[in-house]
């Protein structure tokens, strides 16, 4: 029998000198692993307009989301995520940390010096081949 599946959006916010943002979960489970900042979608919602709204709440961040580059399906024990990965860029605002415990800019080559969430190994991957 399969669980019920949870539909994520993520940011992969860089910065124009080839980095990314990495945020470090604070809460949870999964608490201290690495993630793409995001979130759920809500009802209604596209993946941008979510996108746009999850990056607001935790970061106070205005961002632009300019393509997607993934979608990542995933099964963890409890249940099934599919994660729209979109690449983003800041338009206003400091990512400010509001749910997370730390976060970083990693180069390309930093990407794996992390403990990424098992869904957002299979994105970095992916990333490092763009």
């Amino acid at each position: 029998m399969m669980g019920k599946t949870i539909e994520v959006v993520a940011a992969i916010i860089h910065d124009g000198h080839g980095r990314i943002f990495a945020t470090q979960r604070g809460y949870g489970e999964w608490k201290d692993y690495w993630e793409f900042p995001g979130g759920k979608m809500e009802s209604g919602e596209t993946p941008e307009e979510a996108l746009l709204r999850e990056i607001w709440e935790e970061l106070e961040t205005r961002i632009a989301v300019e393509r997607l580059v993934e979608t990542v399906e995933w099964d963890y024990p409890a249940f099934h995520l599919t994660m729209h990965c979109y690449l983003c860029h800041v338009e206003s605002g400091h990512l400010e940390l509001k749910e997370h415990e730390a976060a970083r800019w990693l180069t390309n080559a930093e990407l794996e010096s992390v403990e990424w969430l098992p869904a957002d190994w299979e994105l970095i991957k992916t990333l490092k081949s763009i």
